[in-house]
């Protein structure tokens, strides 16, 4: 398979390296210094699932979509930060013959919707959403670091489309020592890493801690709870479904069993905020904010950590 992954961060690189490992024919676009590194060195994929080494040379590299030419894929990876979708999804428009004619476009990144903008140019036949439970960092611009994995990244259709093509994606990646399957629940899926992911990363990143010393004391939970039991209204309200019936069940799952697997691990968001990179939080509890708006929901606390992650970017910038 000739696959493309757009998107060079820890999570792109992991796959490339997944992917390569496997035998695929992987191209991968990564901006200017990252390319530059990853030109020097290679790519190295370490952690806590086998360690994957590149050399230089072996993976073919472009700074731009628009770069591309005479080259047909079976895959097409976006594997960026949701602060980029728009953009990312401007160039592949320009660039549709890039993706064969029953060609796969994955969407592998957090938040809500993202999907939406590619059916623009693209049929649903051909757009996928995938969801990590896999925390990683990226040390150099060319290492990936694998840092917890509590559960298989899952891929699946919103528009209940079946796909030999993509089983046998996910066959590639699983082999390259990314535990991942096909779901039928992707829907259910994507709310769950939204919950994660909204009432850990922005505490952990207005804290500076990592997601085992948020449940430490009793006022950082008061607050994780609350973030929940928000967004559970959200979703009763816009007839969308997880997993947890209610937010008490889901409350529970995620203190008892899915911080502590998970304890070590820095939210990406604080990583990219050190960084002085623009974060997603649009994309999470900016998103809930959204949607409460929409269906007579009040969101007071996930509207509060969303305005203070953004005065944080505001300062920073």
């Amino acid at each position: 398979m000739k696959v493309l992954i757009v998107g060079s961060g820890a999570v792109g690189l992991a796959i490339a390296a997944a992917l390569w490992d496997s035998g695929e024919d992987v191209y991968l676009v990564a901006r200017k210094q990252t390319k530059k590194q990853i030109e020097e060195n290679g790519i190295i994929r370490t952690g806590v699932f086998k360690e994957i080494v590149i050399n230089k040379g072996q993976i073919k590299l472009f700074e731009k979509i628009s770069e591309i030419s005479d080259i047909e894929f079976d895959h097409i990876i976006i594997a960026t930060k949701t602060t980029a979708t728009a953009e990312v999804f401007l160039e592949l428009k320009k660039k549709k013959q890039l993706l064969k004619k029953n060609g796969k476009i994955l969407i592998i990144q957090n938040g809500l919707e993202d999907e939406e903008i590619y059916l623009d140019s693209f049929g649903k036949e051909q757009v996928f959403s995938a969801r990590l439970f896999i925390g990683f960092r990226r040390p150099e611009p060319y290492i990936s670091e694998v840092t917890v994995c509590s559960s298989d990244l899952m891929i699946g259709s919103l528009y209940n489309n079946v796909s030999k093509e993509m089983n046998e994606l996910a066959q590639s990646i699983q082999k390259g020592g990314i535990p991942c399957k096909i779901v039928d629940n992707i829907v259910e899926t994507i709310w769950a890493k939204l919950l994660y992911n909204a009432a850990l990363n922005p505490l952990g990143t207005i804290l500076g801690v990592n997601y085992g010393r948020l449940i430490e004391n009793e006022y950082s939970i008061s607050i994780m709870e609350k973030i929940i039991e928000e967004i559970f209204e959200v979703i009763e309200a816009s007839d969308n479904k997880t997993f947890w019936k209610s937010a008490d069940e889901y409350k529970k799952h995620f203190f008892e069993k899915l911080v502590p697997s998970t304890a070590q691990h820095r939210a990406s968001m604080l990583q990219d905020m050190e960084k002085a990179v623009k974060t997603e939080i649009d994309s999470l509890n900016g998103k809930i904010v959204k949607l409460g708006i929409k269906y007579n929901i009040k969101t007071p606390v996930n509207e509060m950590i969303f305005n203070i992650i953004k005065s944080m970017e505001s300062v920073q910038s």
